[in-house]
């Protein structure tokens, strides 16, 4: 079937369509990741975005149940250079095309993604409307201009609605193993043992990856998810030992109840970890302000220098917003900046146990230069006792 991109700016692409029949709109964004498309897709933090990848392949490994990172896939639609026309992975349960049909996503092949590209670079973000219904060129240009993404709160709709403990049964959450010798088994669920879950935490739920679920339990935190809009005195109910924010989508300036959550919470003591849109949120609990970038950061390949160690990671980052460095009060410190654009990329409050990063320690495909920050935030706990 034909298929029309059209961005706000009057820019058209045509290609073919892939996936579910049907329009969407959203900001138009791309990640320059080579690999991670299924979790890109089901990462709560592209809702009301359309994602062009890059990397002019893309499906030849499928998609299988087991690395999902949200409940669906929340992307808009998806935009590629070319469909991969065979899956080519033990582990795939079905294609990404009917993975897309069977959730309703449209998607796009056959764009000159490189100009795509180039266009949001120096152009910028621009809203976009992707159709696999035959919608006329003026009618895709229309609803791309109509189409609203700043100030909108994304967050009601992608977290769970219903706080639940996470993998009480240590089903889940283990890291893969491989099948050594004379093992038995099915190779997909060969686990590495988990430590005991010994420290109770409450992770508030703005659109969480399940790899941070993940990641935290291999850590040896009991975590307990509460929906993004739990009062903190709520929160506080389950008596942790920390709490932890999580990323998400959209604008951070339209949270103000998940704002105002944090600020509440910075009174009671109790130490705080927040990764991505949880960076954003404690950035205005502590009195500062968020701008939008250019056109944001999304890739597996952003270098970040820890300002305290003098070390540099190479990290997996989703973002179109940032903290502003200057409006940030003297008692919170930026230890860490991205070595492309100067911007913030950690905090850490001067005498209270809070700390945050812009990027993702979790990336399920990497990079982990990032992964020890989970053991900081359980020696943070440890420390207060």
């Amino acid at each position: 079937m034909k298929a029309i991109l059209a961005l706000e700016d009057g820019t058209i692409f045509h290609g073919q369509g892939f996936g579910a029949r049907g329009t969407a709109c959203g900001e138009v964004c791309f990640n320059t990741s080579m690999t991670g498309y299924q979790e890109i897709l089901t990462d709560p933090s592209y809702k009301g975005q359309i994602v062009t990848m890059t990397y002019p392949l893309i499906g030849n490994y499928g998609i299988n149940t087991q690395d999902v990172e949200s409940w669906r896939p929340h992307a808009s639609g998806l935009v590629i250079r070319e469909l991969s026309p065979m899956v080519s992975n033990w582990r795939a349960d079905k294609p990404l095309a009917q993975y897309l049909e069977e959730n309703g996503i449209p998607g796009i092949q056959g764009v000159d993604t490189r100009a795509l590209t180039k266009k949001l670079r120096v152009r910028g973000a621009l809203n976009g409307v992707i159709s696999t219904e035959g919608l006329s060129d003026a009618e895709a240009l229309k609803r791309a201009k109509e189409f609203v993404f700043v100030g909108v709160d994304y967050v009601k709709e992608v977290t769970h609605k219903q706080a639940f403990a996470w993998d009480p049964k240590d089903e889940q959450s283990a890291e893969f193993d491989l099948l050594r010798g004379t093992s038995t088994g099915n190779a997909r669920n060969i686990r590495k043992p988990l430590p005991p879950a010994d420290i109770p935490i409450v992770a508030y739920d703005f659109g969480m990856k399940y790899n941070i679920l993940r990641n935290l339990r291999q850590a040896g935190f009991k975590v307990q998810v509460v929906p993004a809009t739990t009062p903190a005195a709520e929160a506080l109910k389950y008596k942790p030992a920390g709490i932890f924010l999580s990323n998400g989508p959209g604008d951070p300036s339209a949270l103000g109840y998940a704002v105002q959550a944090a600020s509440d919470l910075l009174k009671s003591g109790v130490p705080i970890f927040g990764i991505c849109l949880g960076h954003q949120i404690l950035g205005q609990a502590f009195g500062g302000k968020t701008f939008k970038l250019k056109f944001g950061h999304r890739g597996g390949n952003q270098p970040v220098k820890d300002l305290e160690s003098g070390k540099v990671e190479i990290t997996s980052q989703n973002h179109g917003f940032a903290v502003d460095p200057k409006s940030l009060p003297a008692d919170v410190t930026v230890n860490r900046i991205n070595l492309n654009d100067q911007t913030v990329e950690g905090m850490r409050h001067k005498t209270k146990p809070i700390f945050c990063v812009q990027y993702h320690p979790e990336a399920s495909p990497g990079p982990h230069d990032s992964n020890p920050l989970f053991a900081e935030f359980r020696e943070l706990i440890q420390k207060r006792g």
